[in-house]
């Protein structure tokens, strides 16, 4: 029982993980859609290179923040929440009598 639980929730994190990083689709859908917009804006008008330029620029970086979230969630679920949750089903186990 003990070791399906585990193995529970070790499957548990790692599907959380693969989802956490999902999150690096959107970012770079969002970076290839702006750098575009700014080409195209710089080709229509070419005096406007500076402002569109750091606009665009300040919008990936920003955008670019949801992909690393969605890494340092996935690395946490993988390196550190799974030995955090088993010692915390040990200690309920425990604490209940039946380990």
């Amino acid at each position: 029982m003990i070791e399906l639980a585990i193995g529970i929730i070790l499957a548990g994190c790692a599907i959380g993980a693969g989802l956490a990083l999902i999150a690096g689709i959107g970012p770079g859908i969002g970076e290839g859609n702006a750098v575009a917009r700014a080409c195209e804006a710089i080709g229509r008008q070419p005096e406007s290179k500076g402002a569109v330029t750091s606009t665009m620029i300040m919008g990936c970086a920003i955008a670019e923040t949801t992909g690393l979230y969605g890494l340092v969630i996935g690395i946490l679920l993988i390196f550190v929440a799974p030995n955090l949750f088993i010692n915390a089903f040990k200690t309920a186990l425990e604490s209940m009598g039946k380990l």
